[in-house]
Parts: structure tokens; C-alpha cells; sequence
């Protein structure tokens, strides 16, 4: 298509801005008002025909339309040899390579080649001729793109014939599109931070920046500039050396190497799995890692070698080394500090120093270990509990006075008990002797005392007596005994003697 020939000032100040200021094609449209295109090609008939400035201010309009647009057609080929693209594009995908470099070389193989404007216009049209997959340039090693498929594979439970839909995680390095793809239960956190772990390690280390949609596993707050990452997706980040840039909402470019990664999966692996019937997660992953396999080994239409090829020659060297232990994954929440200095984590209870009352404290707890921090500085760790409401306390994170004000609590306990009933006291005394930890037992035996009011003393005593014949002594129990009890049945009393009442004999 022939472009609109632009206006003779405007020829002449896009040769005077290129000259004197030196401005970009792109800044030199945007001051002449023209497009980057009808600039570039200005500048480059210009070149070829000599045209420069301030030496074309003498020449007359039709000299200069002359010697720009005197060949309508296709400019007339040269007669040395082209460039091979494809090994241009990629020697481009190597670190602080350029396109001037790749030219210069060019021409001291070619002294009669193209011009370096040249060169890079037939570039651009090859790439524009190829597949999508290879239109953006990427460092080696720098970006790996990540995503989940939308299409499902179904798991069947072979006991019920239930169905689970399982998600596929796809994940693609930028600069040699060499895809890794796996299935997972769910998206959720554990089983995307896994996903990525395992990713890692099928392509034995790790790139320099990761670039995940906007999924809540991956971003708590997705704004455009600083998206908020999740603590567990920063900390997988920290541990591996990595940042994470989320792709921008509604902007397909800024994700396009996996959209591609995963229709390739869709069409490469999922679809010739459709007809089968998996019965667990290890069986479909099977056929998953098959089919990846001849993926990532299938030679390119229009370019040379493969997905495998590209990465061992390009980025496998330039991937960072992982760290010799693996990220373990870790869920983090923020708990506050009850008046006995311990807080709850999954139903159980465990001692942070009692100077920090009343904190809110982010609590990281991965597979074994419970770390407690504030402001960022640990003040606490715990091996995980494993019976639900139990006190898991360090000693030393007491008060001085904090055991004695407890034993004295606790007589009071037990004498407002004493008060209630023999049961009630002796079920405390139980709870006492069967616990290890004193705030545990003044906990329950705060509670159980409370009940007298929740319900009434006689219907405590009741249940704490039921208790011991019971051989139980929690307040769990306890609660469940007393709203379970049978309400006593009326007594029947003898009809008042009274002139009105009326007798048996009445009816005869």
C-alpha cells in the first residue's frame, strides 16, 4: 500500500529534527503531526537518495518530490544475499545483544548488504510473517509466565463415581517458550505456591521475574501500579531470589507468552485426553508430563529446532541456581494476644512473652513449625499442637507474679463452686488434677461457674453430678449435659376443700 506523500514542511522538518536535535522517528511524528511510519519512510528515502538537511533548504518542491517518490513500486531487491532472520531473531534473545550488533556483523560478511534502516524493515516484516508465539523479544532467563488453563479434566472417584474437576497450571519461560504444565486439585494457595516449587525444579532453577495473572492466590490487591502480593506468593519470592510483576488487568500483552503456553496445552495435551477417564491425580498427571514431553519437543513450523532445543542453548545456563532447600509452604494470619498471654492458631493455644497483651501478632504457620512476629521481629515459636484446645506455654513467657495471681483466681473458683454444690467443686477439682497447664483449668472452670447464671445453680449442680457418674469433666461436657437435662415432672397435689368443687357422686 502506497503512502500519502506528506507535505513539503513537513519533509523538511522531519530532516531538520533527525539532524539538528536528533530526535526518535516516534518523537518526530508526534511534533510533526504525522504517523511513525510515513516519518520512518521519509527518513529512509531520504537516506537513500542522499537528501540531508540543512543541504535540501535550497532545493525547489519538485527536486525534492522527485528524488523521494520516484518509485511507487517495491523498492528493487538487493543483490546480496539476505540475512538469515531466523538467526537473527534468535541471536536477539541473547543478553545485550542488539539489532545494530547483528547488522554490523552482517555487513562485514556482506559489505554490498543493506543498510542498517534496511535490515531492521525486513526484520520487522519476517517477524510480522511468523507465528505470534515469537513476536515479543525476551532476555534468556528473565521472565517465566504463569496461569491456570480454563478447560478442567475431570477426576472420578472410583468408589462413588463422583466427579472432581482438576485445574492445570501452566508455566512458560519468555525467551524460549519452553512450557512446563501439571494438575492440582485446586487453585488454591497451597496448590499454586506447589505448582510453581515443582515448576522450578522442572527447569532446574529459577528466572529473574515471574509474571502471574490477577488471581486471588497471587494478588491480594490488584492495582495497577502496586499490586499488593499475597505474604505466602512474596515470601515463595524472597526464598528463590525472585520479583514478581504482576501482568496489568485487561492488557493480554502483558501475558501473552502463557495465553499462548496454555492454548498450546489446551490443543497439545487436554484435547487428546478428552476421551479418557482418570481415577486419581497421579494417573492424569502421568499422561500430562507424556504429552508435555512431545510438546516441548516438537520441532518449530517456521523457525529451527524446538522448545527443548531453545531452552538448552539459550536460557538453561542463565536461569538462576535454586536454593538447596526448597520453599516450604506457609500460611499467614494475624492473631491477637489474649489477657493469659496466648493466642489461638487452628483451635489451640499457644504462649507469646506476657508484655505483649492486647498485640496483634502475624502469625506464620507452615508444616511443623508456628513463628509469631511483630513489627517484623520473631517473639515466639512453637512446634504445631495436635490436640485441639490445648496450652502449649513456655514457661519463661510468664509474668513473675503470673502463677500466684492464677492460684489465687483459682480459689476463688473454687469456693464460688463450693457454694453452688460438692459436684461443681468436685468437677473443677478433676478439671485441676487432668490438666497440665493452670490457665487452661482456670479457663474451663471460669465457664463452667459461669453457667450457674447462663442457667441456674440447681440445674449446674445437676449436670456436674451427671459429670462424675459420668467419668467426664469438661466444660464441653458440662454444657452439653446441662441444656441436655430432663425437666423434672410436676408433683400432683389434692384438690382444695371448697363449697364449689364438686365430687365424684356430682355425676351419678
Amino acid at each position: 500500500m502506497v503512502q500519502t506523500r506528506l507535505s513539503m514542511r513537513r519533509i523538511k522538518e522531519i530532516l531538520r529534527l533527525r539532524a539538528e536535535v536528533g530526535l526518535s522517528e516516534r518523537r518526530i511524528a508526534a511534533s510533526v503531526g504525522a504517523s511513525r511510519s510515513s516519518v520512518q519512510q521519509c527518513l529512509q528515502r531520504a537516506r537513500a537518495e542522499g537528501l540531508a538537511w540543512p543541504g535540501c533548504q535550497d532545493l525547489s518542491e519538485e527536486e525534492i518530490y522527485a528524488r523521494l517518490y520516484h518509485r511507487q513500486g517495491r523498492p528493487a531487491k538487493s543483490l546480496a544475499p539476505l540475512p538469515d532472520f531466523a538467526k537473527v531473531h534468535v541471536e536477539l534473545a541473547r543478553k545485550g545483544v542488539t539489532r545494530e550488533l547483528l547488522w554490523q556483523e552482517y555487513k562485514a560478511a556482506q559489505p554490498d548488504g543493506l543498510q542498517y534502516t534496511s535490515f531492521c524493515t525486513l526484520y520487522r516484516a519476517w517477524l510480522a510473517t511468523h507465528e505470534t508465539v515469537f513476536r515479543q523479544t525476551h532476555v534468556p532467563g528473565e521472565k517465566l509466565f504463569v496461569d491456570y488453563a480454563g478447560q478442567t479434566v475431570a477426576i472420578t472417584d472410583p468408589a462413588t463415581g463422583n466427579t472432581h474437576s482438576a485445574q492445570i497450571f501452566v508455566a512458560v519461560l519468555g525467551a524460549s517458550n519452553y512450557t512446563f504444565a501439571e494438575a492440582t486439585l485446586s487453585q488454591s494457595l497451597p496448590d499454586w505456591l506447589g505448582s510453581h516449587v515443582r515448576a522450578l525444579r522442572f527447569f532446574g532453577g529459577a528466572p529473574r521475574i515471574i509474571v502471574p495473572d490477577n488471581l486471588k492466590s497471587a494478588i491480594t490487591k490488584a492495582r495497577r501500579y502496586d499490586p499488593e502480593l499475597n505474604p505466602s506468593y512474596a515470601e515463595f519470592a524472597q526464598h528463590y531470589g525472585i520479583a514478581v510483576l504482576p501482568a496489568r488487568v485487561r492488557k493480554p500483552r502483558d501475558k501473552a507468552n502463557v495465553e499462548n503456553g496454555v492454548l498450546l496445552v489446551t490443543r497439545w495435551i487436554l484435547a487428546r485426553l478428552r476421551h479418557h477417564t482418570f481415577f486419581s491425580l497421579g494417573e492424569l498427571n502421568e499422561s500430562v508430563v507424556h504429552w508435555l514431553r512431545v510438546l516441548n519437543e516438537r520441532p518449530f513450523k517456521k523457525m529451527e529446532g524446538s522448545r527443548l532445543s531453545r531452552f538448552e542453548s539459550t536460557e538453561r545456563a542463565l536461569l538462576a541456581p535454586s536454593p538447596l532447600r526448597h520453599y516450604e509452604f506457609a500460611q499467614w494470619k494475624q492473631v491477637k494476644v489474649h489477657p493469659d498471654y496466648h493466642v489461638q492458631v487452628d483451635k489451640m493455644f499457644y504462649s507469646v512473652p506476657y508484655r505483649l497483651v492486647g498485640q496483634t501478632l502475624e502469625a506464620r504457620v507452615s508444616a511443623q513449625m508456628l513463628e509469631l512476629f511483630l513489627g517484623g521481629k520473631l517473639v515466639s515459636t512453637h512446634y504445631l499442637g495436635t490436640i485441639l484446645g490445648h496450652f502449649y506455654t513456655h514457661p519463661e513467657h510468664r509474668a513473675p507474679a503470673h502463677s500466684a495471681q492464677i492460684d489465687q483466681t483459682m480459689e476463688r473458683m473454687f469456693s464460688r463452686a463450693a457454694q453452688i454444690g460438692p459436684a461443681t467443686r468436685e468437677v473443677i477439682q478433676r478439671q485441676a488434677s487432668h490438666r497440665k497447664h493452670p490457665e487452661q483449668t482456670l479457663r474451663a472452670a471460669q465457664g463452667i461457674v459461669r453457667m450457674a447464671q447462663d442457667f441456674s445453680a440447681p440445674q449446674l449442680e445437676q449436670a456436674c453430678l451427671r459429670a462424675l457418674g459420668l467419668g467426664v469433666y469438661s466444660y464441653r461436657a458440662v454444657h452439653t449435659l446441662i441444656k441436655s437435662a430432663v425437666p423434672e415432672a410436676p408433683i400432683a397435689t389434692a384438690a382444695p376443700e371448697h363449697a364449689n368443687v364438686r365430687g365424684s357422686d356430682y355425676f351419678h
